[in-house]
Formats: structure tokens, sequence, C-alpha cells
């Protein structure tokens, strides 16, 4: 079998490398140092590049201006936009409109993937439930009401929601249906309560009360939640791989010049294998992420046929969010003192590793739910 990935997929590798070359993560105030959010809002310059470069309509259509492109190459791209923490809404937009490409009506497929393709409408999804726990679908409530339906609830944490023009908000009819609606952030009932985030980004929490959302632009399919869900989750995955990939590369760097009793530390035996420890973390996490997102793009009629992508979408969050935490905190002891340093880039890193591991996660609840997979769907 070709493992290799494909032309169209390493060319959207190197226009994202284009086009994070001058990105900076040292350049960002450090979230210890900053009373609030980092900053307002996202990065713009930085998404009117990835506009430019057509590797925000990277996942959609032609049909829709789009490179047609898939899972994979959408996690290519992040992987190289966590090597330079870039503050873009890259994923949460490209899953958004990926699910609304797949399940969406025509209507609503062409009120917004034109200009979501093109970067001119900024989507967001809103995917930890109402404390962070709970299924992000049962946080709200959705009722029919004539040809339009109802919303009520409360999401929390969610990305770019103040600056972005739509959201994605999954909820439950109470028949035990998921839908997914598409609310306009200017929408009548709607309400963001400011919060930040681990790594300093500025968060929302969504308050629903009686958000009227017309009938098509909410998706009955229950499949667009799942799917959406997990691309979120396989996305986060790839960047904590980029995110790990760069701080180990920056911990190889620092012991290769940093010197004790004469020579570098990098070549005592004890760094050295806390480094190839870590390195075998991020195979291990590169390896589960492409099996992931393979499985995602032949679960819907890609190569493959029809596959179950949730157990291996499982192992990828069980690598991902204990690979990334085993990667900074070796980088940070490895460091010393510069370890802790604010000023330092690595702190920044750290912070964004940890709010990836909050994301996807404690590993022991994967490891669960993996566990009841398999018990369901015994091997033969």
């Amino acid at each position: 079998m070709d493992f290799t990935f494909t032309e169209e997929q390493r060319a959207a590798v190197e226009a994202a490398r284009a086009v994070f070359a001058d990105v900076a993560p040292d350049g960002v105030p450090s979230p210890a140092l900053t009373p609030g959010a980092v900053a307002d809002d996202f990065d713009r310059p930085l998404w009117a590049k990835l506009a430019a470069s057509d590797l925000i309509g990277l996942v959609l259509a032609e049909e829709h201006g789009g490179a047609g492109l898939d899972t994979i190459a959408l996690c290519l791209v992040l992987r190289e936009a966590a090597r330079v923490l870039a503050r873009v809404p890259l994923l949460e937009h490209c899953a958004t409109a990926m699910a609304v490409q797949a399940h969406g009506s025509p209507e609503l497929a062409a009120a917004l993937l034109p200009g979501a393709g093109r970067g001119m409408l900024v989507l967001t999804a809103a995917a930890h439930g109402r404390s962070g726990h709970d299924p992000a679908e049962l946080a709200v409530t959705a009722r029919r009401d004539g040809e339009a339906w109802i919303l009520e609830g409360t999401q929390t944490a969610v990305p770019w929601a103040h600056t972005a023009d739509w959201i994605a908000v999954p909820a439950h009819t109470g028949e035990g249906e998921a839908v997914l609606a598409l609310v306009p952030r200017t929408a009548g009932g709607l309400a963001l309560a400011e919060q930040v985030s681990t790594s300093g980004e500025r968060f929302a929490e969504l308050a629903l009360d009686g958000v009227r959302v017309e009938r098509s632009h909410l998706i009955e399919d229950p499949q667009a939640w799942e799917r959406l869900r997990q691309v979120l989750t396989t996305g986060t995955c790839a960047l904590a791989l980029g995110l790990g990939e760069a701080v180990l590369d920056m911990t190889s760097r620092y012991t290769g010049k940093r010197e004790q009793f004469g020579f570098p530390v990098a070549t005592f035996q004890a760094v050295a294998v806390q480094a190839a420890d870590r390195y075998i973390d991020l195979r291990a996490m590169e390896v589960t992420l492409w099996q992931a997102a393979w499985r995602l793009d032949a679960a819907t009629g890609g190569a493959g046929g029809p596959l179950p992508s949730t157990g291996d979408v499982a192992v990828a969050k069980i690598w991902a969010s204990e690979g990334v935490r085993r990667v900074v905190q070796t980088a940070q002891h490895l460091h010393g003192g510069f370890g802790a340093d604010t000023d330092y880039p690595l702190h920044r890193y750290h912070a964004w590793a940890k709010q990836l591991e909050l994301q996807l996660g404690p590993a022991a609840a994967h490891e669960e739910a993996l566990g009841d997979l398999l018990a369901a769907h015994p091997l033969a």
C-alpha cells in the first residue's frame, strides 16, 4: 500500500509553510503577563494571507470556490499552524464548513459557503456543552415553532465567538435526536459572556434565550453534529502534534548549545533518553492522527468505503492528550530555568498545550470509551 501523501496534500503543506513562515509566537503577549485575553480578535492579516493562498477553502468543493481536499489535508495545514501558534479559527471554520457542505440544505450552503471559502464569513462551533464535561448536544434544546426552531440553553468555552459571523450550535429535540443549528452572532436572544482560555485566547459563554432559527439554517441529520465533533477532535490532535514537534525542535536546539562540564547537555545520556521518549510520543501521535483522519474520509465516501471512525478518533485522542503534555513537561525540565521564564516562547507553547489537553479531555476517559466500543464490537 502507498502511505505517502498525495501531490495536492503536499502542495497544501508547502502553501501553509509559506504563509506561516513569518509568524513569530514570541511576538504575542504571554497569558501570564496579560490580565485578560491576549487580544480581542484573531490575527486578521494572517487570515487574509490564508485566504489569498486558498487555504481557508481547502476542504470545500470546487462549486463553492474550494480546493475539494479532505480531512487529511486540513490536518496537515493545522499541523503547520500549530508550529507557530497561529491565532486563527482555521479548525473551527473549516470543520463547520465541512458539516454544512455535507449535511446542510442547498439554501444554507449557498448562503454560507462561498463567503466562508474566501474568508469573508467566519464560522465557529460550540462543542463543549454547558460545563465542558457534558455532551454538547444536551446543553441546548431545540423545539419547533411553525417553520422555525427555538433554541434554549447554554454553551461554554466557544472559541472566536465574539468575532465569528456564524456559530454552529448542537442541540437536542427532546426525542433523542441531535440537530445542528447555524446561528448568526447577532441573533436576537443570543448573549455572549466573556471567557479567557488557558492559552490566553478570548472565548465566550453562549446563552441562548428563545433564539429563533429558520428551518433552512438547522440541519436535522444527526450525522452532521457527529461528523463536526469528530473533525474538531481530529483537528485538535493535529494541532497537538504540530505544537509538540515545534517544542521538541526548540528543546533540541537549546540542549545542543547549553553546555555543562564543558559538554553540550544533549550529549548526556539522561537528556538524550528523555528526548528520545518524547520523539516516540510524537511518532505515535502522528500515526494515530493519520489513521483517524483517513477513517473519517473513508467513512464519508472516500477511498476505502464506509468504515467506523469512533475507535480511531478515540485512540488519536489518547495519544494526543497524553503525548502533548509529556512533550512540554520534558521541554520545560530540559530547559532548566528558561522553562519557567514567561518571556521565553516555551511558556506560550506550554499554555497552548495545556489548553489542547483540556479540550481533548483526559486519556483515561477515552480509554474507557474505547473499551466500551471494543466490548460492543468484539474482534472476529
